[in-house]
């Protein structure tokens, strides 16, 4: 299936210091098809490639065997050139983590590009969802945040699966790290129909590739930081460790990546990524970080918090929204709490906070070359059944009458488990967790009692099952 990249209307200005894109896409495509459409070619041209330079943060230090004291992100921003920023690239900066993360690095100091085809937005449209805040399109969030701080964040419109479009973002970006967000992230979605298997295969592993492939040709000092998912893991009957597991097997012993037990063709094209970037990274010496990144929940950074026009979306439908933010929704509705069968399931969480923070010291603290390794990224762990008694205990302070129902379970997965999984090496470049609290609680359900008017309540039961998933195509009436 070709995946043409989405650009019509481009026009370019360019002074010395930085050059600015701008596009208004034009959607012809539908999911497991692409119409025909005509798009012009994105040209970018870059006055003159940077001469290849060597990291003069840790990872030139862990070569050398030096012992490196962690930097934050806004001192590796300036330490890496005496006269500009680092340049970081956000694949897929107009999503949920990739816009709190593209504000975040640009407000420490980074130079930011975002790379998004927006194909997020259109699936809103296919399946007739909605963000429980109103956001605005890229080009208003990337202005109102130049508005207001004076900092310009660059736009690249295509889609990763088309090489060319990637290749021409990269060369004239050039930049030193880019973090990859730009996959399609919901389990559900994946589950819906084969189209939807297969496009999210397809746009997750190619697009994936794609990036390695710009990183060994165009810049191949640039340090990828992949956004990977803790699903990957499962829920196995031991300790889950970062990445990789030391084991004896008949008196012999050696350490391997650790176990893949995904659950949906979502976490199987994660899966799939991890073993392509790990051999890279062996087979071209490029530098990577594998962020294995829990459940976020939470809308708001400190940057998103300062304009309507730069909030960020909340997911709360069956399809895309996180348990705990869906939570949040159905109490502020007088919905019932959706917990799927027993409600025993177990995984780590994080607020969309350290989410940002967690990119950013991975930036800081690259992965040398050859290097992959891998970031079990979160900061806490419950069951379900322990976030519905939290959100019912902040909804009866705040005058709520919160009750919870177990539903049939649409997935396929334990329903009761062991799970223990190792997080610690964030917390050792210098992770500083907002941990859930009463106060954090409370928040998330004003917010959502803010938006309420906005929820349509027949988004909230799920309407994808693992098991009854087919071959034809599903379409939502509207």
């Amino acid at each position: 299936m070709k995946m043409a990249h989405l650009i019509t209307n481009c026009s370019f200005s360019t002074s010395p210091a930085v050059q600015t894109f701008s596009s208004s896409p034009n959607y012809c495509r539908s999911v497991g098809q692409l119409q025909n459409s005509k798009s012009s070619n994105l040209s970018l041209k870059s006055c003159s490639r940077r001469q290849k330079k060597s990291y003069v943060s840790c990872a030139s230090a862990a070569v050398q065997g030096q012992t490196q004291t962690p930097l934050t992100g806004s001192q590796q921003a300036y330490e890496h050139s005496s006269s500009k920023p680092k340049k970081v690239m956000v694949i897929g900066g107009d999503g949920y983590c990739g816009w709190a993360t593209a504000l975040h690095l640009s407000n420490k100091g980074y130079e930011v590009a975002i790379v998004d085809n927006l194909v997020r937005r259109l699936f809103d449209h296919q399946l007739g969802l909605d963000s429980l805040t109103p956001i605005t399109s890229i080009q208003n969030r990337v202005r109102r945040w130049k508005s207001l701080t004076g900092k310009t964040i660059q736009l690249f419109i295509g889609d990763i699966c088309d090489f060319e479009f990637l290749s021409e973002a990269f060369k004239s970006f050039e930049p030193d790290a880019a973090v990859h967000f730009g996959e399609q992230r919901s389990a559900p979605y994946s589950m819906i129909d084969r189209s939807r298997a297969v496009y999210t295969q397809h746009n997750n592993v190619i697009g994936t590739l794609n990036v390695l492939f710009a990183i060994k040709e165009y810049s191949d000092e640039c340090h990828l930081v992949k956004l990977g998912t803790m699903g990957e893991y499962g829920t196995p009957n031991i300790d889950i460790e970062e990445g990789f597991i030391t084991i004896t097997h008949n008196g012999r012993t050696d350490t391997l990546p650790y176990p893949k037990q995904a659950s949906s063709f979502y976490h199987l094209s994660k899966v799939h990524d991890s073993h392509n970037i790990a051999f890279t990274c062996k087979a071209w010496g490029i530098r990577a970080t594998d962020l294995n990144q829990g459940v976020v929940y939470g809308v708001r950074t400190d940057e998103t918090a300062l304009h309507e026009e730069l909030s960020n979306r909340f997911d709360y439908d069956g399809v895309f929204g996180t348990a705990l933010n869906r939570f949040c929704v159905q109490a502020a509705v007088g919905h019932p709490l959706t917990v799927y069968g027993k409600g025993g399931q177990t995984r780590g969480y994080l607020d969309i906070r350290d989410t940002v923070q967690c990119v950013e010291l991975a930036i800081a603290n690259p992965a040398k070359p050859g290097e992959f390794r891998v970031f079990n990224q979160f900061t806490e762990q419950f069951s379900v059944n322990e976030l519905a008694k939290l959100v019912t205990a902040a909804g009866a302070k705040l005058g709520l009458e919160v009750q919870t129902k177990s539903v049939p379970n649409p997935r396929v997965e334990a329903e009761e488990h062991y799970y223990n999984a190792k997080h610690t090496k964030l917390i050792e470049l210098g992770l500083v967790p907002h941990l859930l609290s009463d106060s954090l609680l409370d928040s998330l359900l004003n917010f959502a009692i803010q938006y309420k008017d906005r929820v349509d309540t027949a988004q909230i039961m799920p309407s994808v099952s693992w098991k009854k998933m087919g071959a034809k195509p599903r379409t939502v009436s509207v």
